[in-house]
C-alpha cells in the first residue's frame, strides 16, 4: 500500500529588506531544500535574500479536523517560501507569490511599515486571502516596556490593515533571532526564539481553506524555481504544482523549450512519492535534459500552455499607485516567473441605450472579474481609473444621459508584449513600473488582473480586428439656411476639398436633439444638405453635430459607424 501524502501548505514569507524574514523561516523550519535560506554565495556575502528560498516543517492535524481529511493525508507539511525584500528584487517576489496559500508579512518592530512592506501587502491582497503578521525583533525592547511598545505598534498596524482585505488579521510578536544577526543561533547555544510556537499554531487555522483549494482538477501545471543535475539519475526540477496532478511514468512538457520528457521519479523533501496534487512542493527527475537550459519556468501537460504575444486581460488599478495610467504606456508585466514589457490599451463596457447611460457606465466598474465576450462592442478608455477615481469622475460629469457622451470606465486592457510569452491564459498578472527610483517612497505596482484571451499576431496579423473597440468622434457645423420644412443647408463641417461620399446617409443632430441624414454635398465649398424626416421645429442655436464610432483596431483605415447611436 502506497504511503499517504501530506497536505502541503505554501506559506509566503514577505517583508522589507532586513526585517528578519530568513531568520524567521530558519527558526520555524525543520527541513531545507536545495534552494533554501540564502544558500547562494551572493546572499551570504551581502547578508540579504537574493532569491526564493524553500524550507518546511511538519505538523499533526489539529483537533476537529474532518475524518475524510485525516484518512486522506499523513499530517501537514508547511512549505515556507522565503522571498527577498530588497526593492530591486520585487520581480522575484511576484514570481513566488503565484504559488502561496497564505502570507506571513514580517514587520520590523523598530521600524513599522516600510516601502517594501507596503508593496508586499499589495501583492498579498492580489494573490491570497489569508495574512498573518509577524512583528519581529521584539527583543530589542526592554522587557519592562515591551508589552506597551508592541501594543502601540499593533494598534498602528491594525489601522493600516483596516483599509485592506486583511482587516482583523492575526498579529503576533516574535523574535526569530534574539540578539540580532550577530548572535549565536539556537543550535550553537544561542537564545531561543520568541513566539514561534504561537505563530505555528496560528498557521494551522488555514488548513480547512487549503484543503478546499487542493480539490481542484485541470491539466497539470508546475512552476519550476530551481533545476540541477544528479549524477547517474538525470536532472531534477524543483517547484510547486499549480494545477492538476501527475505520476511517475507520465510525460511532461517544458513548453517554452518545446521539449517533452518522461518522469523517472519524484520526491517531496527527500521523501519518494509516486504522484502529486495541486499545491505540492515537489522534485521531478527526468533524463536527457541539460540543467543549464532551465532555471525557472513552467512544466505542463503536453500541449496545454500556449505561446502568444498579446492578450486581453481584466484590469484593476492598485490604489496605492499615484501616477496616471494612460493608454499607450509601457509597463513591466509579471505572470508567474515571467516578466516582460508590454504596451497597454484600455477599454470598457459601452454604455447602453436608455434613460440612465451614466448609471450604466458606473455599474460596469463594480462588477469585478468577468468573462470577456469578444462579440460585444467596447468603448476605448484613455486612462485606467480606480473605483474611487471613477466615481469622482462620474460625479463631475453630472447628469449626462445619452449613450455617446456617457463615459466608459476601463475594465479590460489589451497587452501587447515586446516578446512572446508562454503562460496559461487564466493566470494572474501584475503590471508595474520598475524603472521608478527604488529609493523613492512610492508603490511601483500599477494594476493587476487575469489573462482572459490570448492572441498571436505572428500567426494571425489581423487578430486585433476581432476586438470591437471604438472611440467616439464628432464633427460640428452649423445651419446656413432652412431650405424647406424638412431640409437644411449646412456649413463648417467639411473642407471644400473634402470627398463627402463616405458621409452620405450618416446622421447629424441639432442642439434640440432632432436627427437628420446627410443627403450629399451642396455646391463646391464644403456645404451639405441634411434631410429631417420628422421635420425641423426650429434652428435653435443653429448647431449641427455629426457623431460616429471609429474602431481602434481597424488600423489600415479606421471605419466610421453610427450603429447604436
Amino acid at each position: 500500500m502506497a504511503p499517504r501524502p501530506r497536505l502541503n501548505v505554501n506559506v509566503g514569507v514577505l517583508g522589507h529588506v532586513d526585517s528578519g524574514k530568513t531568520s524567521l523561516a530558519r527558526a520555524i523550519s525543520e527541513h531545507f531544500s536545495t534552494a533554501s535560506l540564502d544558500r547562494a554565495p551572493q546572499s551570504a556575502q551581502r547578508g540579504i535574500t537574493l532569491d526564493l528560498g524553500f524550507s518546511s516543517f511538519l505538523a499533526d492535524f489539529p483537533d476537529g479536523t474532518a475524518p475524510e481529511t485525516l484518512e486522506a493525508y499523513d499530517g501537514v507539511q508547511f512549505t515556507l517560501v522565503d522571498c527577498p525584500g530588497h526593492a530591486s528584487l520585487i520581480k522575484t517576489v511576484l514570481g513566488g507569490a503565484s504559488i502561496i496559500d497564505l502570507m506571513i508579512l514580517v514587520v520590523d518592530a523598530n521600524k513599522g511599515v516600510q516601502t517594501q512592506t507596503a508593496e508586499c501587502l499589495v501583492v498579498g491582497e492580489i494573490t491570497t486571502d489569508r495574512l498573518v503578521v509577524a512583528i519581529n525583533k521584539i527583543d530589542a525592547f526592554e522587557e519592562s516596556v515591551r508589552d506597551e511598545k508592541v501594543g502601540k505598534l499593533t494598534a498602528k498596524l491594525a489601522n493600516v490593515f483596516s483599509k485592506t482585505k486583511f482587516k482583523g488579521c492575526a498579529m503576533l510578536p516574535v523574535s526569530a533571532r534574539p540578539g540580532g544577526a550577530d548572535s549565536q543561533a539556537l543550535n550553537d547555544g544561542g537564545p531561543a526564539p520568541i513566539g514561534i510556537e504561537a505563530l505555528k499554531a496560528t498557521l494551522m487555522d488555514v488548513i480547512p481553506e487549503v484543503k478546499r483549494k487542493r480539490d481542484g482538477g485541470g491539466a497539470f501545471l508546475f512552476a519550476v524555481d530551481h533545476c540541477f543535475p544528479v549524477k547517474g539519475q538525470g536532472t531534477v526540477l524543483t517547484g510547486t504544482t499549480l494545477r492538476g496532478g501527475i505520476k511517475v511514468g507520465d510525460t511532461i512538457e517544458i513548453p517554452h523549450l518545446r521539449l517533452e520528457k518522461k518522469i523517472k521519479s519524484m520526491q517531496m523533501f527527500k521523501r519518494p512519492v509516486e504522484s502529486c496534487a495541486r499545491g505540492d512542493r515537489l522534485g521531478i527527475c527526468v533524463a536527457g535534459l541539460d540543467a543549464d537550459v532551465l532555471e525557472r519556468g513552467l512544466v505542463c501537460e503536453p500541449g496545454s500552455v500556449p505561446t502568444f504575444n498579446a492578450a486581453v486581460v481584466s484590469a484593476n488599478k492598485i490604489r496605492f499607485f499615484k501616477s496616471a495610467i494612460k493608454c499607450g504606456s509601457k509597463f513591466h508585466v509579471t505572470i508567474g516567473h515571467t516578466t516582460v514589457m508590454a504596451t497597454v490599451t484600455f477599454f470598457g463596457d459601452a454604455p447602453k441605450d436608455g434613460q440612465d447611460a451614466m448609471a450604466d457606465a458606473m455599474a460596469s466598474i463594480s462588477l469585478g472579474e468577468s468573462k470577456f465576450d469578444k462579440s460585444k462592442e467596447y468603448k476605448y478608455c484613455a486612462e485606467l481609473l480606480s473605483e474611487v477615481e471613477a466615481k469622482e469622475a462620474s460625479e463631475y460629469a453630472g447628469g449626462i444621459n445619452n449613450v455617446y457622451d456617457a463615459p466608459a470606465f476601463a475594465r479590460y486592457a489589451l497587452l501587447e508584449f515586446e516578446q512572446p510569452i508562454t503562460v496559461p491564459t487564466d493566470e494572474l498578472y501584475i503590471a508595474s513600473r520598475f524603472d521608478t527610483d527604488i529609493h523613492a517612497n512610492t508603490c511601483r505596482l500599477a494594476f493587476h488582473g487575469k489573462l482572459l484571451q490570448h492572441m498571436n499576431t505572428e500567426k494571425d496579423p489581423n487578430a486585433f480586428r476581432a476586438l470591437r473597440v471604438f472611440k467616439m468622434k464628432s464633427r460640428e457645423g452649423s445651419i446656413e439656411r432652412v431650405q424647406d420644412a424638412r431640409t437644411v443647408i449646412g456649413k463648417g463641417m467639411f473642407k471644400k476639398e473634402s470627398d463627402l461620399t463616405s458621409f452620405i446617409g450618416m446622421k447629424v443632430w441639432t442642439s434640440n436633439n432632432e436627427c437628420g441624414v446627410i443627403e450629399g454635398g451642396f455646391g463646391k465649398s464644403g456645404k451639405y444638405k441634411v434631410y429631417f424626416s420628422n421635420g425641423i421645429k426650429g434652428e435653435g442655436d443653429g448647431k449641427l453635430v455629426l457623431r460616429f464610432k471609429k474602431y481602434v483596431f481597424e488600423r489600415d483605415a479606421p471605419k466610421m459607424q453610427q450603429i447604436g447611436l
